[in-house]
């Protein structure tokens, strides 16, 4: 069996069923982990900083995290480790086909979330995330991050699917990487990161090896980690796509997933 030295986890679709909790048994599997086994489990999401670190909390985890897809990664100690942003004019393009196609609109920058105005899909998203959103008049702000010459680390757009994918066809790629989460959210990032390239990051300074890595994911979005990972792991729920681009697939994230999968790669980890 291989040596494995870091694990890298999704967190929507993976860590989380669809009830948007971590089971216990996933949680005793990742505390025996990065508890026992002295092995860092690092959170690699798309999420903003607040919507990682409570989940630390509960797994009683104390690692770097990966928030924005690779576009902002914090250490333990929440020292800015490298932070990508996508530029002020790009979101202004970005902001006048939402408005456009009436599609509702999420920015996000560091650890703050902005919204035009609190909609279904606001509401949704604060139900989920349990973040509250900062309301602000994007046209201000799109004009104080030209003047501060800087811009979001994410942009999160959600409306239905047929929607989703005009918008998705509109937008001028580039600069930015550009994906579907959901049927209902398109998600944007610098094009400068990946998550990947986050890893890659950290492992250097954890010095783990790039065969030495775990990484389990559910999503097109991990899809890049699962083939760099020395053993890429793609959950049950996800999509053929994704799934031929792991070593192996484990259960779905309603059936304790990420703990099936841990413990057939770590044989000796006994449950309690």
């Amino acid at each position: 069996m291989k040596n494995f030295k870091m694990v890298c986890l999704d967190i929507d679709g993976t860590l989380l069923n669809s009830q948007h909790e971590i089971t216990d048994k996933v949680k005793n599997t990742i505390k025996v982990i990065a508890n026992e086994k002295k092995i860092p489990v690092i959170l690699v999401s798309a999420r903003m900083p607040k919507g990682i670190t409570f989940l630390q909390k509960i797994l009683e985890i104390q690692e770097p995290i990966i928030c924005y897809s690779g576009a902002l990664i914090l250490d333990k100690d929440n020292n800015v480790l490298a932070n990508e942003f996508i530029d002020a004019s790009k979101l202004e393009e970005v902001y006048k086909l939402v408005d456009e196609y009436n599609i509702h609109m999420s920015v996000y920058k560091d650890d703050e979330w902005y919204i035009k105005e609190m909609d279904y899909w606001a509401k949704q998203e604060t139900e989920i995330t349990n973040i509250t959103p900062n309301i602000v008049d994007f046209e201000d702000l799109i004009q104080l991050w030209k003047a501060d010459g800087t811009g979001p680390n994410k942009i999160l757009c959600m409306a239905n699917p047929n929607e989703i994918s005009l918008l998705k066809e509109s937008i001028n790629s580039d600069g930015l990487n550009i994906y579907p989460s959901k049927p209902t959210y398109l998600e944007i990032m610098p094009n400068r990161t990946s998550k990947t390239s986050a890893i890659n990051c950290l492992q250097k300074k954890l010095i783990v090896q790039q065969e030495e890595i775990i990484a389990i994911g559910d999503n097109y979005n991990d899809i890049d980690m699962l083939k760099y990972a020395g053993l890429g792991i793609a959950m049950g729920n996800a999509p053929d796509e994704v799934k031929k681009c792991a070593n192996c697939v484990t259960l779905t994230n309603d059936e304790d997933g990420v703990a099936e999968a841990l413990k057939k790669v770590f044989t000796q980890i006994n449950l309690v």
